[in-house]
């Protein structure tokens, strides 16, 4: 269940990321309602995870793959190129998750 809700978190991050870069600064009243609606629903799921999981824990999951997720669709979506340091450095990121994961006694709480 805790990782479930947090999968639902980073989902709804991602989104309400993505509408943030198309809400042109708040200009766009529809994707400004999905970033508001988005972020309220990623921060509740991520206080479910916190129920069961550590805070330090959930926000490197959270973060981590939201930066990971909103990478690809500024890359496919929006055309923003990623060089090779951008591609080295979310590489780390993702070594960093697992990492954490499989190793670490602090991601199952």
């Amino acid at each position: 269940m805790p990782y479930l809700a947090l999968l639902i978190a980073i989902v709804t991050e991602t989104i309400g990321t993505t509408a943030l870069q198309a809400s042109q600064q708040f200009t766009r009243l529809g994707p400004s309602l999905i970033v508001i609606v988005s972020y309220c629903a990623s921060f509740f799921f991520m206080s479910i995870a916190l129920k069961y999981m550590s805070v330090g824990i959930v926000y490197a999951f959270w973060s981590g793959l939201g930066i990971i997720c909103i990478a690809a669709i500024g890359w496919v979506v929006f055309g923003q190129r990623l060089d090779g340091p951008a591609l080295a450095g979310l590489g780390l990121i993702i070594a960093g998750i697992v990492v954490i994961q499989l190793f670490s006694s602090s991601a199952h709480h």
